[in-house]
């Protein structure tokens, strides 16, 4: 099955300080070797797992963090239950000393998009990717923190920059197409707040889930050590396997679009709600819409220009006097 897999594109040479903004914003995956390797996190993380550990406590806030933990059943992979009923892991708020520890009984531990600023206050003065300082505002940046975990395969809407810092990482990539044949399980109703495939990675059962050998057709795979960076552009299913028995990820988001732009998932979520319900030709019809004005061209050149609203330029005053229009009548 993994046979199936390319390699990700590899671009040696490439580090965090000299980095573009258009290497950060390329539309196909990227795995950059030492990225990353002069960082003192990654430093710490070649010496050993205590090194790193200490390092992270020298930089913890003290604050507790939200932990998964679930039992040697899982397997480390972070899903849904046996019943579909909930989840197979329990959070717990626990120090970063107690994880660290290993607490008695628990078998796999993971801790997910810890924001950087709040919990490691003095982590970016060392750890720092200058191309990303003009996203400042608006970038997300988070620790991932655990042991032998498994995230199943999901799409983020942000750009994706990830630094492993300590231990091994695989990722396995696909396009954002492939969406059908990775057999995406509930929009509302996830482990960790996004869509997730529901093929089991380690042993697919084909029998239920027979696409997904198209999917690993289309599959780029690539396993990164410390100070190693992969680049995930925005909407590239990527399921990621923690190999080590401490890992710890550093990830940048950031969106290229206006900040008073929505998110894609929102109008999806509203398109869904007024258009699955329509008979066959009203869909048809309605597809013809979205293909002209979101995802063509909108021909609004017979349009005077102070007329054209969402079909002209779309400023800050047209998004705001959208939103408010959309607020009003959905509150009806």
């Amino acid at each position: 099955m993994w046979s199936a897999a390319q390699p990700v594109a590899t671009l040696s040479g490439v580090t965090a300080d000299s980095i573009s903004t258009a290497l950060l914003n390329s539309t196909q995956p990227l795995y950059l070797p030492g990225f990353a390797a002069h960082w003192p996190a990654v430093g710490a993380a070649k010496q050993s797992e205590a090194a790193v550990g200490d390092y992270l406590l020298s930089h913890y806030s003290g604050e507790p963090l939200t932990a998964f933990i679930s039992d040697a059943q899982s397997g480390g992979r972070v899903f849904y239950n046996a019943d579909f009923s909930g989840f197979n892991f329990k959070p717990v708020h626990a120090k970063l000393e107690q994880l660290l520890a290993s607490p008695p009984g628990v078998a796999y531990w993971y801790v997910g998009a810890t924001f950087v600023p709040r919990w490691f206050p003095n982590w970016l003065q060392q750890q720092q990717v200058p191309a990303l300082a003009q996203y400042a505002d608006d970038a997300l940046i988070s620790l991932w923190i655990g042991n032998q975990s498994r995230v199943a395969a999901h799409a983020d809407l942000p750009q994706n920059l990830a630094v492993v810092v300590a231990g091994r990482r695989r990722f396995t990539l696909f396009p954002p197409e492939q969406l059908t044949n990775l057999y995406i399980g509930p929009l509302d109703a996830s482990p960790a707040g996004r869509a997730i495939s529901l093929v089991d990675f380690a042993k697919p059962d084909l029998s239920q889930f027979p696409k997904f050998t198209e999917a690993m057709a289309h599959a780029q795979v690539v396993e990164l050590e410390p100070g190693d960076a992969l680049i995930i552009p925005s909407m590239w299913w990527h399921h990621v396997e923690a190999l080590s028995a401490l890992n710890v990820l550093m990830n940048f988001w950031w969106r290229d679009s206006p900040a008073y732009a929505p998110s894609p998932e929102q109008a999806l979520k509203l398109a869904m709600l007024s258009i699955n319900a329509l008979p066959p030709e009203q869909k048809a019809a309605w597809r013809a819409h979205f293909e002209h004005y979101v995802f063509g061209q909108g021909n609004a050149e017979h349009i005077p220009e102070h007329l054209r609203g969402l079909q002209g330029p779309i400023t800050e005053p047209v998004a705001r006097n959208v939103r408010a229009e959309l607020l009003n009548k959905l509150n009806r």
